[in-house]
């Protein structure tokens, strides 16, 4: 069993107690100083040959006080004057005055986490730290990528890496200067953005990650930021990245972008005047399949055509096995928002698809639309829409908006099929791009 502050929050008063009185005082005394003991695990280093540690994690989630803790793992010795792992250590940040304030006078930066006899001396003058074995940590900024020209580390801790403006450069020549010592490392302490500079650390192979939303730390923030953060920003492209940690994938030309993307965001829609379902079903159906996307939108439909308003609803795509369990998951979502029409891509499935749904839903209403284009040049006129600000989102679609974040012009850049993307794309052609389709009368009454 370990001992942690997990296993304290969870044991009975009692055995709490009991292990408390077991303590010397010395042993007491060193507790509030064992980060072993209170780290949650995407604070603790990962085993292996490593040669950069990256924390990503949403706002608050404890990555300042990781990176300040590996900082005295790698410069203390068992006592205080003995020697560490690491004699030189470098401490970049986006500024200098970030590095002073966060990383070695913050409420969970170097100094705050020393014990008293173990503090380092802060050197105003030569920007640096001095510990009482000699160890000494020099201060950066990425603003000045020369700087790290010249100085040599075996240790490096670099914050907030994914805000500072010459990323690259600045990585690139501290990693020519962590040369000293057996195996120099570095930790990087992030909260994530779609930059090349962390993408590219990201792929390295000598690259660790450990990840955790803000909520992992939940015990050390106030509950009312906790409250605010999940009413403002749950459901949201902004809170996956900042709340939950998430690395999100706008690529360069991508045809949204997740700025516009919140720009869209809605709380409430208003009452609509038509709802349809959208399909893009698998190619197969199997466990190896892509998922089967399903979307829900309506639409405002009152006034001249260019004043309509399109709402995104619900995105239903479902890992689906068989047809049968995609169809039902796309007639269930029907069903859910009171969907005047289900329309379904059949360039893969022909009359199957429709023989699927009416296995399940005889009387549905039910249109089948076939691809002449490419998905790009299906998606540009409804992304055309957006620009337009005539399309809004509801919460809680970031899956589908991690996919629209990586649809370009030349094609889609992210893994797998855009299913969800091609979904929304069938779902507003057929509300807002051909919408006199619907006057016309259905071969069957609606659900």
């Amino acid at each position: 069993m370990r001992f942690g502050a997990d296993w304290l929050a969870s044991e009975r008063p009692e055995l709490t107690d009991e292990f408390f009185k077991g303590l010397s005082a010395h042993a007491r005394s060193a507790l509030p100083y064992l980060f072993e003991f209170w780290a949650l695990p995407h604070q603790l280093p990962p085993e292996g040959a490593w040669r950069s540690w990256v924390i990503l994690g949403g706002r608050g989630a404890g990555k300042t006080r990781a990176g300040a803790e590996w900082v005295r793992a790698q410069v203390e010795g068992p006592r205080a004057e003995d020697p560490g792992k690491a004699r030189r250590v470098a401490l970049v940040g986006e500024t200098l005055d970030q590095v002073r304030e966060v990383m070695i006078f913050g409420d969970s930066g170097i100094m705050a986490c020393s014990p008293p006899d173990r503090r380092p001396e802060w050197q105003a003058g030569r920007r640096q730290l001095v510990w009482p074995n000699g160890a000494v940590a020099q201060v950066f900024s990425a603003h000045d990528p020369d700087s790290l020209r010249g100085p040599q580390f075996d240790a490096a801790w670099a914050d907030e890496l994914a805000k500072w403006r010459k990323a690259e450069e600045t990585w690139d020549n501290l990693q020519f200067a962590l040369r000293l010592g057996e195996a120099p490392q570095a930790v990087v302490t992030t909260t994530p953005r779609n930059v090349d500079g962390l993408k590219r650390l990201l792929d390295a192979p000598s690259t660790v990650m450990t990840h955790a939303p803000t909520e992992a730390n939940r015990a050390y923030l106030a509950a009312s930021f906790i409250e605010e953060m999940r009413a403002r920003y749950s459901g949201t492209r902004l809170g996956r990245q900042e709340l939950e940690g998430v690395l999100l994938g706008d690529v360069e030309g991508a045809l949204w972008t997740t700025a516009a993307l919140e720009g869209a965001r809605i709380e409430t829609p208003p009452t609509l005047d038509r709802i349809v379902v959208a399909v893009d079903p698998p190619v197969t159906g199997n466990k190896g399949s892509d998922a089967c996307g399903i979307i829900v939108a309506g639409v405002v439909s009152t006034g001249p055509k260019q004043d309509w308003k399109a709402y995104v609803l619900e995105d239903a795509t479902v890992e689906a096995s068989t047809p049968l369990q995609w169809a039902q998951a796309a007639i269930d979502a029907c069903k859910r928002h009171a969907a005047q029409r289900l329309v379904a891509e059949v360039n893969q499935g022909g009359d199957l698809v429709e023989t699927v749904l009416r296995q399940l839903e005889p009387l549905l209403s039910y249109k089948a639309v076939r691809a002449a284009r490419g998905k790009a040049a299906r998606a540009e006129p409804v992304a055309a829409l957006y620009e337009q600000g005539r399309v809004h989102h509801v919460r809680g679609l970031g899956a589908l908006e991690d996919q629209m974040c990586q649809m370009t012009t030349q094609g889609f850049h992210g893994s797998g099929s855009p299913d969800r993307v091609d979904a929304l794309v069938w779902a507003l052609h057929d509300l807002m791009i051909l919408p006199s389709d619907h006057l016309a009368k259905p071969r069957v009454r609606t659900l």
